[in-house]
């Protein structure tokens, strides 16, 4: 008996030794599975990055990408596939290592350069500046600036007394390219140019167009945070030269209306021998 009690506690303790084993291996397993799962789910997400320095304007080729494997879900927007980038036109500078995102590249099929920058329904206006007077050497792309007109207006000086006028035709206008170069400079350096295309709506380039053949212009900088549009009313030489002051117009002499004539009309008396006499009279004619 003694022996048989033994023998079946031994049975229990190894019956039990084995669960507890097949437990603890049960449960590790399912740990380095669901780490193993997470793993690969994270290195799943491949996408397009710049392989080099893109510049504005530049449309994409095979040698400018490169795909990369990154932790995670990818960002909105990302491309997957190189072919969906090649040939499309950088909106934006794209750094090397940049994810490539639908939002930095042009429309398929708008090409690149100057063009496939433009948002839809604004135009590019070109405006010749002044390279003495203006701020043409420190209007980059990017910038913003107001544009300013000045002289005389229609008729001369009959049309306005005071002579040369100037007005604020435009305010926070961005400039999208000086001259030829439509990317920022990296030391951001001055450049004198003689061209500043502006973007702007349909209704303001037929504004500009218009200034620069009858007016003089001259871009204003000004803060790109500042976009608040003042109420200017512009000014005249008449003005300038009267101290500031808005110069009263004299008043003319009142002039009391000329009363009308009456009319007259003559009448032949006859006056027995003497003959006919003829005396006007006034009244009215019948």
């Amino acid at each position: 008996m003694g022996s048989l009690s033994i023998n079946r506690r031994s049975g229990v303790i190894l019956l039990t030794a084995f669960v507890i084993a097949g437990l603890s291996t049960f449960v590790v397993s399912r740990l380095v599975a669901g780490r193993l799962t997470s793993t690969n789910h994270r290195k799943g997400s491949i996408v397009v990055a710049a392989a080099s320095n893109i510049k504005i304007g530049t449309v994409l080729a095979a040698k400018d990408l490169k795909t990369v494997e990154i932790v995670g879900a990818p960002l909105e927007g990302a491309i997957r596939d190189v072919k969906d980038a090649i040939g499309r036109g950088a909106l934006s500078d794209i750094y090397p290592g940049e994810l490539i995102l639908e939002r930095r590249l042009a429309p398929v099929g708008g090409g690149g350069g100057l063009a496939a920058t433009i948002p839809h329904g604004m135009r590019v206006c070109a405006v010749k500046v002044d390279e003495v007077v203006g701020v043409s050497g420190f209007v980059t792309p990017g910038m913003r600036v107001d544009v300013l007109i000045s002289g005389v207006p229609p008729g001369g000086l009959t049309a306005s007394a005071d002579g040369s006028q100037v007005r604020t035709l435009l305010q926070n206008i961005e400039v999208k390219s000086a001259g030829t170069d439509i990317a920022v400079d990296g030391q951001g350096k001055p450049q004198q140019v003689q061209v500043v295309n502006l973007l702007v709506t349909p209704d303001q380039a037929e504004s500009l167009s218009l200034a620069s053949s009858q007016t003089r212009i001259q871009l204003v900088l000004r803060n790109p945070l500042d976009t608040e549009i003042a109420q200017v009313n512009g000014n005249t030489m008449g003005h300038l030269f009267n101290g500031g002051a808005v110069k009263s117009k004299p008043e003319t002499a009142r002039r009391e209306p000329k009363k009308a004539l009456p009319d007259f009309y003559t009448v032949e008396v006859l006056n027995g021998s003497k003959g006919i006499t003829k005396v006007a009279v006034a009244g009215a004619k019948q």
